[in-house]
């Protein structure tokens, strides 16, 4: 599933290919006609992410809230747009570009109140303006101060920290030195200070880059003189999906194991109980 940074990117594409334009808006799957029907020829006016979640906002005071999902995938391309594939839900078409959405999870016609329930039940989001810094900090803190859950399911649990991800909670885990293990009542609050501070930066950089890199500069493959990582997933990392390979601090063994139904990794040497 995408992490938060995918999100805010794909709301910056939306945003710079369509925003401000009446767009063509059109579904050859079926399953959005009645809605499509109604924004055709509107003006996309603004897009919005928060954590996983993307919203389109057109001149009828509507929104298009869409949610990727598992399988949830959106391309652009220039115009002019070639016959859409009958496995397009979505697309919208201007006169330099077109952008093709298949497979969400969620793609919905959704009015200002039925939005604002999506906000209201998601945590903070690093990436996001109106949770920017130590106000969205304190909002999290506020959940994980009191619970007994790890911090690494608290992470992953969006009505807690929106957009956050299987990678980028591993990663600032073991940045950080915590054991993922750890509940979250047991945090100290400048580390879970250090801990926001982190996931905005990185994940500034991952909408920044279109991937997901966490290794510090004197641990790239340059600096230590060892391969590049191999992976479809792609970027540098410490511990994600690097199950049973050496530590690139310690040398010790990466570990794997089942956590809030994804695969955790971590490294125990760096990252004690």
């Amino acid at each position: 599933m995408p992490e938060g940074h995918t999100i805010h990117r794909l709301a910056a594409d939306y945003r710079n290919r369509f925003g401000g334009r009446r767009v063509r808006v059109t579904s050859p799957q079926g399953k959005f006609s009645d809605a499509a029907a109604l924004l055709d020829g509107t003006v996309l006016e603004r897009t919005e992410a928060h954590g996983k979640h993307l919203f389109l906002g057109f001149g009828t005071g509507e929104w298009v809230h869409i949610h990727l999902g598992l399988f949830g995938k959106a391309a652009f391309g220039a115009a002019p747009a070639p016959p859409p594939a009958d496995t397009v839900r979505l697309r919208l078409a201007g006169e330099e570009s077109y952008a093709d959405l298949r497979g969400p999870a969620v793609c919905a016609l959704v009015t200002d109140p039925e939005k604002q329930a999506v906000h209201d039940r998601l945590g903070p989001d690093p990436l996001r303006a109106a949770d920017a810094g130590e106000e969205g900090a304190a909002r999290a803190w506020r959940r994980i101060s009191r619970s007994r859950t790890t911090i690494a399911a608290l992470l992953m649990d969006q009505k807690v920290v929106a957009g956050v991800g299987n990678v980028y909670r591993a990663e600032v885990l073991f940045r950080h030195g915590i054991d993922p293990y750890r509940p979250g009542r047991d945090l100290a609050p400048d580390q879970w200070t250090a801990i926001w501070a982190d996931l905005a930066a990185l994940m500034r950089e991952g909408v920044r880059l279109n991937r997901i890199d966490t290794v510090r500069p004197e641990h790239t493959p340059e600096a230590m003189g060892r391969p590049p990582r191999v992976d479809d997933h792609g970027g540098e990392v410490y511990v994600y999906r690097r199950a049973r390979q050496a530590c690139h601090i310690c040398g010790g063994e990466i570990r794997t194991a089942d956590l809030a139904a994804r695969n955790l990794f971590w490294c125990p040497a760096c990252q004690p109980g």
